[in-house]
């Protein structure tokens, strides 16, 4: 069953930041997508689940969880949007999160990788 993308009015979607940040932790990896809100759909994403990553993470003996782990999701992540054209990107933090740790490495690598945050 598909379900059809929300249809807001213009005058919504004009005040709508068109990508928006939203990461994920848990207690064994790190995931992080870009969502596009008009249409409700993941424009891009990357996770320590991956298996070519995990894999080359588990050669080298790192962690799939840890602030390392979470800086090589947003520069992965950073260089998928710029080659599907997406330069800028805003964040909402959840009210439990706090820009510190994993959610900074995130945040600071996704600026490394050439993508504005609005």
């Amino acid at each position: 069953m598909v379900i059809p993308p929300v249809v807001r009015p213009e005058r919504v979607t004009n005040f709508l930041k068109p990508y928006v940040l939203k990461m994920h932790f848990t207690n064994k990896f790190v995931s992080a997508q870009v969502i596009h809100t008009p249409t409700a759909t993941v424009a891009s994403a990357a996770s320590s689940q991956e298996k070519a990553l995990r894999l080359s993470m588990e050669k080298a003996q790192e962690s799939t969880r840890d602030v390392t782990a979470a800086a090589k999701i947003g520069k992965i992540l950073g260089e998928r949007l710029l080659l599907k054209d997406i330069p800028a990107v805003s964040v909402f933090l959840k009210r439990e999160q706090k820009y510190h740790g994993k959610i900074k490495a995130v945040i600071d690598s996704l600026r490394e990788a050439g993508v504005k945050l609005v």
